[in-house]
């Protein structure tokens, strides 16, 4: 949705600014200047709506002039006010009117890597790691709804009482997940996982100590040699980041296809195309799954397929893509170990509505995947891969895993902060050879125990 949308989009009636609230809770105080900023937000609207019916706009003259015309109506009608009440007025109805609204500043902050409002008067942030409550707050559950629905537009989705919950992503590539009642009891409720501008590449993860020099060297090698590498870890515990900074080691000559929910992977590669899933229309029909686009992607002619998160029977393809021909694909899954990935994986085969001994699912995951590469957030907010492991085979029933590396903790510093380092276990991965074959030399000394 282009900005002129935007404002257009503002007239309708149950616009948060134009259709205050007139009660409110007894522990709510009002805001000094909320009538001013009321009128003065309905007032840019309609000039805006004048301007834009007798000229064509750009987006970025529409907002030049949204900003002036705030300002001299500000000078206008509140010239009694200090600058810097002026200035801050004229910022939040520049957000309301061009942005997300109160959103726009924590969208803004680079030190800020999630968002959670929880109701209206109640906004955490994640900030290195910790929550935080912010000082940021909505007039009401209408001001959230209005905002919500500016995400979500944009991109072709909706959000009612009929489809009450939706996944969005702003156009920065920002991951959003709104709920709305009545499955949200206390209002509508936004969490934004923000990604940086700039996608962080291995050199950052290794100054982060998410992983040191030598397993950022084994794992670049795995991907270049076209290894089917796994990325596990619970909620929140930087897989994504992972699986963009591993997608960045795939030569820029193979034709990668990417398969998610919401896209938000920033590959770099000239050759890639992006795929996202879509929801079903107000009928409830039209919707195109993540094992649909699976299914499709191995009709591209694709030299790599990289699955943002598997969850359910789209499981079964990537798998069977990964064992007939498509090697080096790369995917996440939610599970808090290499083993109960394995476990993860075979439930989801199972959801696919295929009914397959477990036998049989086993030697598939097992033939299928190379490397699992666990990621976790620790206790103190710190992101780590805490195992990189061979999945070796079968023995009998049982899939055979092999650490590689490992992050030994040790304990915890006075200031609460884990201590502990990463190790390699001193085990050569039998893979080393298809390294080798690929050329990709590794030194068998990072295998060495330190």
């Amino acid at each position: 949705m282009s900005l002129l949308q935007r404002i257009e989009k503002q007239k309708l009636p149950d616009t948060l600014l134009l259709d205050k609230e007139k009660k409110l809770n007894k522990d709510e105080k009002k805001d000094k200047y909320e009538d001013l900023k009321i009128r003065i937000h309905k007032e840019v609207i309609d000039e805006m709506d004048k301007e834009i019916k007798k000229n064509n706009y750009s987006d970025d003259l529409l907002e030049d002039n949204v900003r002036d015309l705030v300002k001299t109506i500000l000078d206008r009608d509140a010239g009694f006010l200090p600058y810097s009440e002026r200035q801050s007025i004229a910022l939040e109805i520049i957000n309301e009117v061009i942005g997300l609204g109160p959103l726009e500043s924590l969208i803004n902050d680079e030190t800020i890597s999630e968002i959670m409002v929880n109701s209206p008067k109640q906004v955490y942030v994640e900030k290195k790691g910790k929550l935080v409550l912010t000082d940021i707050v909505f007039r009401d559950n209408k001001h959230v709804m209005h905002i919500i629905d500016k995400i979500v537009s944009p991109i072709g989705r909706r959000i009612d009482e009929s489809m009450p919950m939706v996944d969005a992503r702003l156009p920065d590539g920002s991951r959003v997940n709104a709920i709305i009642p009545p499955l949200a009891l206390k209002g509508p409720s936004i969490t934004i996982r923000k990604f940086s501008k700039d996608p962080l590449r291995i050199q950052d993860l290794i100054k982060f100590g998410t992983l040191t020099p030598n397993m950022a060297r084994f794992l670049e090698a795995c991907v270049k040699s076209k290894l089917n590498i796994v990325i596990s870890g619970g909620t929140g515990s930087g897989k994504t980041t992972a699986l963009n900074v591993l997608s960045s080691f795939i030569p820029n000559d193979e034709r990668i296809v990417t398969v998610e929910d919401a896209a938000e992977l920033q590959l770099n590669q000239d050759h890639v195309i992006t795929l996202e899933t879509r929801a079903a229309n107000i009928e409830g029909k039209g919707a195109i799954t993540m094992r649909d686009l699976v299914k499709n992607s191995l009709r591209m002619r694709p030299d790599r397929i990289v699955v943002g998160e598997v969850r359910s029977g789209e499981a079964l393809d990537m798998l069977q893509a990964m064992n007939t021909g498509h090697d080096g694909s790369l995917t996440t899954g939610h599970a808090n170990t290499p083993r109960d990935m394995l476990s993860r994986l075979e439930t989801m085969v199972l959801m696919s509505g295929m009914e397959l001994p477990v036998r049989a699912i086993r030697e598939q995951i097992a033939s299928a995947i190379d490397v699992i590469v666990q990621q976790s957030r620790l206790r103190d907010g710190s992101r780590k891969i805490t195992h990189i492991t061979e999945v070796v085979g079968m023995e009998g029933d049982t899939i055979v895993l092999q650490d590689i590396f490992m992050f030994i903790q040790n304990g915890i510093d006075t200031k609460g902060n884990i201590v502990g380092q990463h190790r390699a276990t001193g085990i050569v991965p039998k893979f080393l050879t298809k390294l080798d074959e690929e050329g990709v030399k590794l030194p068998r000394e990072i295998f060495l125990p330190s």
